[in-house]
């Protein structure tokens, strides 16, 4: 044998070991065949078409029902026996929906559960926002999560949301998605008089208080009356929604970016939109939801609230109300609640970040996520010590890597950056509290929490995938 050839051989040789033993970076849609990227591209045709009328809870609740009633769910009766296949959906006060799938076991071998969160980073409007300033009519605003002021300047921004009159009736509010609609902006300082404001760090920039929302100019007439736009703005409010300038008090109105889903690159594999976070796991839930056969345990895909800050509230995941409802299942079942729960598996599913080239430094490489590169499995999130989470065992972690790879479904692991470049949580450690299995696994985003965030369709069916087969488990 010559010297080359035996090089060759042995070169061979390692190349099939590391085959076997070294971990594989995912390679996306690389590894992908055509048909599997067209259903992907099929199913993110529905998620556009979800988006677009689900941009704050109250609209993602509507359209959620929606979906469930046309695939056989029915509105959730306490005290009424169901039998398995049988599909309920319950909902909180508009806010929350829980899509459950009674399995031939019930829920006495412990509950299958998906959650996602369906609020996300935005502009909401003070109790008292509307006045004027220099002929002009503006909305004061209160950000909501955590956002990067500056990127909410000099956009096109959409009213949505709801108002109680005095007399109790309710009025639902969207302005500024339809082509024909006015649209809102905060406007930023000219470029050639912001010296000082160029100055000051990212954070300082663009002031919270800042943040006012220009509506209107015109005056109502040529009155001496003082507030003559402000007054214009109410009397249209007045004659479009019946509501008068202290309805604001009892009104949950906020302005979210008015963009629509769009394809992104010339190969159309990635979708920009706003709201990604964390709706971009929440409809792929739903599908699983909707469209499982009868499983071994009850499943359910819970949307929550109030994740963006903290959780907190009746619709936040450390609210009883999802815990009621399992419990109510289970006492038909003639089970403990904690015994259900301890014997339950929960997939929290929410984003994490995907590697930006642009700003590599902010990530470690070798535990990133990566766009293409499939759903992702993050075993912890937190800040800096792994403080503020939920760590997955791993014995929970074999399971659900298992189930993965047993079902040809891609996937890739990380943390959401450097061990001390900042951190973030999710609903996982409310859910492990109840003595549930749980571990993160979702959909890699970029820009997250901007006004236009972006996520590869690849990465969106994989995450359905993977939930039709936790499902299975």
């Amino acid at each position: 044998m010559s010297e080359k050839n035996e090089q060759t051989e042995k070169k061979s040789e390692a190349a099939l070991l590391k085959e076997k033993l070294a971990a594989k970076k995912p390679s996306g849609k690389l590894e992908l065949d055509k048909e599997v990227i067209a259903k992907a591209d099929e199913f993110c045709e529905g998620y556009k078409a979800f988006m677009k009328t689900s941009k704050v809870e109250r609209e993602a609740v509507r359209t959620t029902k929606k979906i469930a009633e046309e695939h056989g769910f029915v509105e959730y009766e306490q005290g009424k026996s169901y039998n398995p296949g049988d599909k309920i959906y319950v909902i909180n006060r508009g806010k929350n929906i829980g899509l459950a799938v009674i399995g031939k076991n019930g829920t006495k071998n412990g509950v299958k559960l998906v959650i996602a969160h369906i609020d996300s980073p935005r502009l909401d409007l003070k109790p008292n926002p509307l006045y004027e300033a220099n002929d002009l009519a503006l909305f004061k605003t209160h950000y909501y999560g955590g956002i990067k002021k500056y990127q909410w300047t000099a956009i096109p921004l959409a009213l949505h949301g709801r108002i109680v009159r005095l007399d109790g009736e309710a009025v639902d509010v969207c302005v500024g998605e339809d082509e024909g609609d006015p649209c809102f902006v905060v406007s930023d300082l000219l470029p050639h008089l912001a010296r000082e404001q160029a100055s000051k760090p990212l954070s300082k920039a663009i002031e919270g208080e800042s943040l006012n929302v220009l509506i209107g100019s015109r005056p109502f007439n040529n009155d001496k009356e003082s507030e003559q736009v402000k007054l214009n703005i109410l009397n249209i409010l007045f004659e479009k929604y019946g509501i008068i300038e202290s309805d604001f008090l009892s009104a949950e109105l906020d302005l979210v970016p008015a963009f629509a889903p769009r394809d992104i690159g010339f190969d159309r594999s990635l979708i920009g939109a706003y709201g990604h976070d964390d709706k971009v796991c929440a409809y792929p839930g739903v599908m699983a939801a909707v469209n499982a056969d009868t499983p071994e345990s009850t499943f359910i895909t819970f949307l929550c609230d109030k994740e963006e800050i903290g959780s907190d509230g009746n619709t936040g995941m450390q609210s009883t109300f999802l815990n009621s409802f399992i419990e109510d299942l289970a006492e038909a079942d003639g089970v403990a609640f904690r015994h259900v729960m301890a014997k339950s598996k929960c997939l929290s599913a929410d984003v994490n970040a995907a590697f930006d080239p642009n700003y590599a430094s902010a990530f470690e490489a070798n535990n990133a996520s990566y766009l293409n590169g499939g759903v992702i499995i993050t075993k912890y999130t937190g800040a800096g010590g792994k403080y503020d989470t939920s760590d997955a065992s791993a014995e929970y972690m074999g399971i659900i890597r298992k189930m993965l790879e047993d079902n040809g479904v891609l996937w890739q692991t990380g943390e959401l950056g450097k061990v001390d470049g900042g951190g973030g949580g999710t609903i996982a450690k409310y859910v492990a509290n109840y003595n549930v299995d749980v571990v993160d696994l979702g959909v890699p985003v970029l820009s997250m929490h901007a006004p236009f965030e972006v996520v590869a369709k690849v990465d969106v069916y994989m995450t359905y995938l993977a939930f039709a087969a936790f499902l299975k488990l």
